[in-house]
């Protein structure tokens, strides 16, 4: 184990909120079908913790995907927050929930039979940044006065 750091972390529209007791060194990526599903990517990244290592300071709802597990998420802004076995003390929050999410690093893939390899190895496509595309810019600007995070 590595050293255990405190993270904050919630919702897009911020009516859920959590903080959170994390090892780095327990972050990865699932592949499966039901999570490709349940976020509608080809993959998640997580991070595993015990259940009493997270505190959710305005709770999330709870969507019970299979008959053995649920996933927090907000019905507000429709976030998917993590996943959670019904009889195990440990889960996994999104790794893309966390307020400051910047090097936390996958180590292992889960299900790797699934994987969609053309978008595991990305380091060869062009980049383009937000701030290159001045439409959207200046439409977030029209709309509310500044461009998001």
């Amino acid at each position: 184990m590595t050293e255990a750091i405190e993270k904050t972390g919630g919702c897009q529209c911020g009516k859920v909120r959590y903080r959170a007791t994390i090892d780095p060194a327990q972050a990865y990526l699932c592949h499966c079908r039901m999570c490709q599903r349940a976020t509608g990517g080809v993959s998640i990244a997580f991070i595993g913790l015990q259940k009493a290592d997270i505190a959710w300071e305005s709770g999330p709802d709870w969507y019970a995907s299979s008959p053995i597990a649920r996933r927090p998420f907000c019905s507000n802004c429709g976030t998917p927050l993590g996943f959670a076995f019904n009889d195990s003390e440990g889960m996994d929050i999104t790794v893309g929930s966390l307020d400051e999410p910047y090097g936390i690093e996958p180590h292992w893939h889960f299900a790797s039979e699934k994987i969609h390899e053309a978008w595991v190895d990305t380091s060869n496509l062009p980049r383009k940044k937000i701030t290159d595309y001045e439409k959207l810019n200046q439409m977030w600007i029209d709309a509310t006065g500044s461009v998001p995070e």
